[in-house]
């Protein structure tokens, strides 16, 4: 009767978020598959009947090439802001409750300004005429003929840059309830600040560092304005392409069936994660709860 109570307190409590989900993905995911297998009309958009032309278009031979660099551009811009960001968390963790809201306020600056106007200021400051192309002139580490704009490298930086936040807060989020005694420990044990930390302290964000990866993965997999505004030919990504499908040329179903490929593509590798680990957690912990209600409701019984 207590596990009945507590499922149906559970759906009532996630039914909002369900709904919202549905309304707001679920539908509109349906929508993209759907359209994929539409023609295209003559004049643009959507044309009349079902066809599978469109998902035998994708094979384009230089579609594995964007993908590719669709993937690893991902991949590092999340690797590198999870590497700046873990230490950047447990500093603004461990700072005195004077400073701390500061340092997230620092953080979060940024989403005061426009993202259009932002990745513009790096195109200005990659410019030839740029202060980044002069610094470095005059240091000597670049030749007057190397372009710091129109390649995956500027693409890479300003990707960092704009999503360095979004894994910086769920860090420090996973680092503020971590309990630090736990390193004070492992250095009275023996360890090292840098053993205790990479030891202790990482393994003990472990959550923090799956949202945030996840919160830069998916939105770096589908960006289309940084490489639209500072990459050049060799920097597309599908979304750029996605973009130029629905936009420019009009033509919806081909834009579906490469959102919808790029959607799998995000969703499959963390649903599949998320899936192996709630088996492990509920083969843990299911039979070590029906066990404990049990025995509550024995003793409340016992005490009547």
């Amino acid at each position: 009767m207590a596990i009945k109570k507590s499922r149906a307190r559970e759906f009532f409590l996630t039914l909002p978020s369900f709904g919202w989900m549905v309304v707001f993905f679920l539908i509109p995911s349906i929508l993209i598959f759907t359209l994929s297998f539409r023609p295209t009309s003559v004049g643009g958009g959507i044309g009349e009947g079902w066809t599978l032309e469109t998902w035998w278009s994708i094979s384009n031979p230089s579609y594995p090439a964007i993908v590719w660099r669709t993937v690893w551009l991902s991949a590092v811009s999340t690797f590198i802001c999870i590497i700046i960001s873990i230490p950047c968390a447990f500093s603004i963790a461990r700072a005195s409750e004077r400073q701390r809201p500061l340092m997230v306020g620092l953080v979060i600056l940024p989403f005061w300004t426009s993202f259009l106007v932002r990745v513009f200021a790096w195109k200005i400051l990659l410019h030839p005429e740029g202060m980044i192309k002069q610094a470095l002139l005059l240091t000597g580490l670049i030749s007057p003929a190397q372009q710091l704009l129109y390649n995956p490298g500027a693409v890479l930086l300003v990707m960092v840059y704009t999503y360095l936040p979004f894994s910086l807060l769920p860090l420090f989020a996973a680092a503020e309830k971590f309990d630090f005694s736990l390193l004070e420990a492992a250095q009275d044990l023996g360890a090292g600040p840098l053993k205790a930390f990479t030891k202790v302290f990482v393994p003990g964000i472990k959550d923090g560092i799956f949202s945030a990866t996840l919160m830069v993965l998916i939105p770096a997999f589908g960006s289309y304005v940084i490489p639209d505004m500072v990459g050049g030919a060799d920097s597309e990504m599908v979304g750029t392409k996605i973009a130029q499908r629905a936009i420019t040329d009009r033509n919806q179903p081909h834009a579906s069936a490469l959102s919808a490929l790029l959607m799998l593509g995000v969703l499959l590798p963390p649903l599949i994660g998320w899936m192996i680990r709630r088996r492990r957690i509920i083969g843990v912990t299911e039979p070590e709860l029906l066990q404990d209600i049990s025995a509550r409701q024995k003793s409340a019984k016992g005490g009547r």
